[in-house]
């Protein structure tokens, strides 16, 4: 008697909102030209989101078409978002066979899903949800023991609560011992100035940042 074959594990499949080529507007990678995968769905719905777009549809992809698309955009940087990407269970091996094909990768992440398992490899931009995002509760606190100097952590604004509860939030869990700190203002709710002129008169140890892509092509999809 034969013993059975060992099972073909299934490929890796993904749902895809839309990967295109960009210029990065947030993080210290700011500026840089990034092909952007855009992942389906979001357990979150923040008050201030700009891509809900990507809560629904999308289309389904092997991973191999997915890693065929980047690379015929011909760019080193990889940014992989969302919607909320680690809510597909591809992500991971998405996140690992980019790195192993020789990209420079980041993630980024609302941070309500846990990020132990995602490749050390990827750089890991992950939010703390302020109050004024509707989903303060979803904040994974257990995540921050996992960031190292590689990653960065985005806290948005909506208002001067919201920077207060983040002026809290950096000396309860000492987060800029822990990574590079981005505190951005909600586009339209809190004035960028205002927010410049508190970090500077409170000293605090974090990056001021605006949404670059915001700056030069509004809310356009695909830029």
């Amino acid at each position: 008697m034969h013993a059975a074959a060992p099972a073909t594990a299934a490929p890796v499949r993904l749902r895809i909102t839309e990967i295109f080529a960009s210029v990065q507007g947030e993080s210290s990678r700011v500026g840089l030209p990034t092909v952007f995968v855009r992942l389906t769905g979001c357990p979150l719905r923040c008050t201030w989101c700009d891509t809900a777009y990507a809560f629904t549809g999308g289309e389904p992809r092997t991973l191999d078409a997915v890693l065929d698309d980047i690379a015929r955009h011909g760019l080193h940087h990889v940014c992989v978002t969302g919607g909320e990407p680690l809510a597909q269970k591809g992500c991971l091996a998405l996140l690992a066979a980019l790195c192993d094909a020789g990209y420079a990768v980041s993630l980024e992440t609302s941070g309500a899903l846990d990020i132990a398992a995602v490749d050390p490899r990827v750089a890991r931009i992950m939010d703390l949800k302020a109050p004024g995002s509707g989903e303060v509760d979803k904040n994974r606190y257990a995540n921050l023991a996992h960031l190292t100097a590689h990653d960065e952590l985005k806290i948005v604004l909506a208002d001067e609560a919201d920077y207060e509860w983040a002026k809290r939030q950096l000396a309860e869990h000492a987060l800029a011992e822990r990574c590079s700190v981005l505190l951005s203002p909600v586009a339209g709710s809190l004035p960028p100035a205002q927010l410049a002129e508190w970090i500077v008169r409170d000293r605090l140890p974090v990056r001021f940042q605006l949404q670059l892509h915001k700056v030069l092509w509004n809310d356009a999809r695909g830029r």
